[in-house]
């Protein structure tokens, strides 16, 4: 399998589980106001991005844990790094690092998410296009 057609890649670069080519997401909208808006089918293998209404509801436990995630890391560092962590502090971390990577979790917590659900099937010149897209 080569580094275009890995699990990790697709998931890192937001490709299609389905065909793993189309972009989920437009170009150039990571740190925009449209951050959060998605293609509504792949551009290569018409896959449906939302397969059914509230789809992603469940990818909120997915960022959930990424923040838990980084929670603890941060508490780790500053715990090793700061003489006396004050409430304050840790939530002014928290806070403007949470700000921070926002477009990032909230994206990677789709893509995880709709990487349960749809399997790859291959290249998208290899399988026939979804109806509809």
């Amino acid at each position: 399998m080569s580094e275009g057609n890995s699990l990790l890649y697709s998931i890192v670069t937001a490709k299609c589980p389905r065909c793993r080519e189309g972009a989920m997401f437009p170009s150039g909208t990571l740190y925009t106001t449209k951050f959060a808006d998605m293609h509504k089918n792949c551009p290569k293998c018409g896959q449906t991005y939302e397969p059914e209404p509230g789809f992603y509801y469940g990818a909120m436990y997915v960022s959930f844990a990424f923040n838990v995630g980084i929670f603890l890391v941060l508490l780790f560092l500053l715990h090793h790094f700061v003489g006396e962590v004050t409430m304050g502090m840790m939530i002014g971390v928290i806070v403007v690092l949470m700000v921070g990577l926002l477009p990032i979790i909230f994206r990677l917590s789709r893509v995880i998410w709709i990487n349960f659900f749809i399997r790859y099937e291959g290249p998208a010149s290899r399988i026939p296009r979804k109806a509809g897209a």
